[in-house]
Parts: structure tokens; C-alpha cells; sequence
């Protein structure tokens, strides 16, 4: 900043600046040449005296010169240029140089109102670099943006091809599923297939095994019988049981309704619930809860192999094997019956007799007199038909 200017000056916006400066030329004067001081002899010592004009500025710095007011120039007398001493003495005349023509700078405009001239400098120069900036910044965030949509469509490409496999896998799995299916259907048709050929293996130590529980003696006063177990326990805990009609007749008879149970040296008492006379068939239930036999749902057939359990005699637990003869009605029957050769006697009415499934078939009955290997029996569907209670 110049004294007594409150305004700014930029030396780099001046006109001239940053030129190299003209190199200084000395002119030679019209009056003479000009010796070399190491060519002049030394002159004697004398005291200085009154200085003489003072030489002018090179005309190559462009200013006027003007000499000296009057009360600085001496007296013309005291001083003249000295006289050439001999030709050889004589400077070689040098040609002037000449130098460029001063650059010239274009003229910026200012705003009106703003001054201008010597020693003001103009306002800065316009900073073009912010259209660089700007530039720079459109491109980089296009590049971002592109950047983004390529990774976008990647990860599109990326999560369709997963989708692709995530179903494939799903298929393979279904398939995996179906075969899976189609195995274990297979193996409970042959588990099914083995249980019926394992149920046609007549085993009469392992069907007497699950039946002797449920079977009981009956005492019904002066008659001696056999009664079983049969379906879900009643109401209560208590126990629905099958037996003939005949054993209990006589007390059904005397109006009595209680008959006993025995089993393993243990007596129950047990209450006639209902009977069926045309087709010999009892109901009776008992307190003692006891595990009741499955009844068959199909008709028997001749052929098939059974087990007889009852207590012929009075001997409780006892067991005889057979075939089922013929399905047949006899004179005074009122239905068919079940005939077998498996020996029964007096004491194994009412007994069960159980298939190879562990299933009852009949209610032993009666037993041909004057004949062997004739037994007969009340089909199971009709108890189950008459009490509800299989």
C-alpha cells in the first residue's frame, strides 16, 4: 500500500511488470570522447574543488533532464572537458543500441465509479479455476453414480443366480422328500406284511400268555363256569366280563344278580347286568379292574387256528388247542355257531376262544355227548351286538 492510499495495490496486474530491465547505455557526448581512466595519467594531487555540471541521465530511461538551478552550476571557466591528446587516444565511436518498444498490456475495464490512473492497480483477476472445480465435481459424482449402477446390476445378477440355485435346491429337496416318502411307505408295507405273517404264525404259549389274565372261574351257586374280560373298563375302574347264560341261569333265575370271580386264590363279587337266552350269552361287571381281550371284527373261518382257555372241572388256567372245523346251525341254535375240535369239557362254558391275533372269536359253549373232538361256540358279534360293550 503507497502512503495516504487506503486502496490495494497488485504489482502483478501492472503494465510492465515482470519485463526485464533495459539494459543501461551510456551515450557519447557530442563535445568529445571518452577516455578510459586507466589510459589517463594520474593527474597531481590538488584540493577538490567546486563540483562542475552534473552529467545527464542515459536517454534510455526516457526522462527529460534539465539542468541544475543557478545557484548550484559553477562557473563555466573552472571546468572544460580536457582536449584529446592524440589520435590513438580517441575512444572508437559504438554504435547506440536501441532498445524494444515497451510492452503494452490490454486495458481492463473498470466499473464505473472506480478510479484509475498512476499508482492504482486494478481489481484482481477473475479466478477461472472455480468452472475447473465445478468440472471435477460433475465428473467424480457421474463416476460415483456410474460406479453405483454397476454394482447395483451386479448384485442383481448376483441374487438372481442365488434365487436359481435356492430352487433348484428346493426341487432336489422335494425330490429327496418324495423318494424319502415313497421308502418309508414301502417299509410299513412290508412291517404291515410281516405283522399278518407273524400274526399266521400260530404261537399258543404267547397267545395264552396275553389272554390267562383276563380270564376268570365263575361260581354261581351249585354251577361252575368261565368268564373273561372284554373291551375298555367301565365307569368307575370297574370291569365289563362275557359269560354263557347257562352258567348263571339258576341265580338269574332265583332273582339273584351277584355271582363270584375267582383267580389266583382271590374272589370278586360281580353283578348280572343283562342276558340273552335264545343265544346263551351273559353280561356281568365287576368292581376288580382287569385288562379286557380284543375281539375280533371279521367272520371266522374254517381252517384257522385257535386256543380254548377256561377252568374245565374247576381247574382254572387251562389251555387247549385246535382248528376251526365248520361255521354251522344246529336244531334249536337260533344262529349259527362255531365248531372246533379243540377238547373242552364241563367247567370251560363261557370261556374265550382266541385266534392268532390274539383275538376272541367265539364264547365256548357246549360240547357233543358220545362224541370227541366237537366243541361249539357263540360267535364273539353277538355278545358285542347284544351288550355294546366290545
Amino acid at each position: 500500500m503507497s502512503a495516504g492510499d487506503e486502496r490495494t495495490t497488485w504489482p502483478e496486474t501492472s503494465p510492465g511488470y515482470g519485463d526485464p530491465p533495459a539494459p543501461q547505455q551510456r551515450v557519447v557526448p557530442a563535445d568529445g570522447p571518452i577516455y578510459r581512466p586507466s589510459e589517463r595519467p594520474a593527474p597531481p594531487y590538488a584540493p577538490p574543488g567546486p563540483r562542475g555540471p552534473a552529467e545527464p541521465p542515459p536517454a534510455a530511461y526516457g526522462t527529460l533532464w534539465a539542468p541544475p538551478p543557478p545557484e548550484f552550476a559553477p562557473p563555466p571557466s573552472e571546468f572544460a572537458p580536457p582536449a584529446p591528446r592524440a589520435p590513438m587516444d580517441a575512444a572508437p565511436s559504438r554504435p547506440v543500441p536501441t532498445h524494444p518498444a515497451p510492452r503494452l498490456e490490454p486495458v481492463v475495464p473498470f466499473e464505473p465509479g472506480v478510479p484509475f490512473g498512476p499508482g492504482v492497480v486494478g481489481p484482481p483477476p477473475v479466478d477461472t479455476r472455480k468452472g475447473e472445480k465445478r468440472g471435477w465435481a460433475f465428473g467424480l459424482s457421474l463416476g460415483l453414480i456410474v460406479l453405483l449402477a454397476g454394482v447395483a446390476a451386479w448384485q442383481a445378477v448376483r441374487i438372481d443366480q442365488l434365487g436359481d440355485r435356492l430352487t433348484a435346491s428346493e426341487r432336489v429337496r422335494d425330490e429327496q422328500q418324495t423318494r424319502t416318502a415313497g421308502q418309508l411307505e414301502e417299509l410299513d408295507g412290508r412291517a404291515t406284511e410281516l405283522e399278518q405273517r407273524a400274526g399266521a404264525a400260530f404261537d399258543p404259549e404267547a397267545i395264552s400268555t396275553a389272554a390267562l389274565p383276563s380270564v376268570l372261574r365263575v361260581d354261581a351257586g351249585n354251577v361252575s363256569g368261565t368268564a373273561f374280560a372284554v373291551g375298555k373298563p367301565a365307569g368307575g375302574g370297574k370291569t365289563n366280563l362275557i359269560t354263557n347264560f347257562h352258567v348263571v341261569e339258576d341265580v338269574y333265575d332265583g332273582g339273584g344278580r351277584q355271582v363270584f370271580l375267582e383267580r389266583s386264590g382271590k374272589r370278586y363279587a360281580a353283578q348280572i347286568i343283562a342276558v340273552n337266552r335264545d343265544r346263551d350269552v351273559a353280561h356281568l361287571r365287576s368292581n376288580t379292574k382287569l385288562n379286557g381281550l380284543v375281539t375280533a371284527k371279521g367272520d371266522v373261518k374254517s381252517g384257522q387256528q385257535i386256543v380254548v382257555v377256561g377252568a374245565p372241572l374247576g381247574l382254572s388256567d387251562s389251555v387247549t388247542t385246535g382248528v376251526v372245523s365248520a361255521v354251522r346251525e344246529l336244531p334249536d341254535s337260533n344262529g349259527p355257531l362255531i365248531q372246533f375240535d379243540a377238547p373242552i369239557n364241563p367247567g370251560n362254558s363261557g370261556g374265550p376262544v382266541i385266534n392268532s391275533a390274539k383275538q376272541v372269536v367265539g364264547i365256548a359253549t357246549a360240547k357233543a355227548e358220545n362224541a370227541e373232538g366237537i366243541g361249539l361256540a357263540v360267535p364273539i358279534k353277538v355278545a358285542c351286538d347284544n351288550f355294546k360293550i366290545c
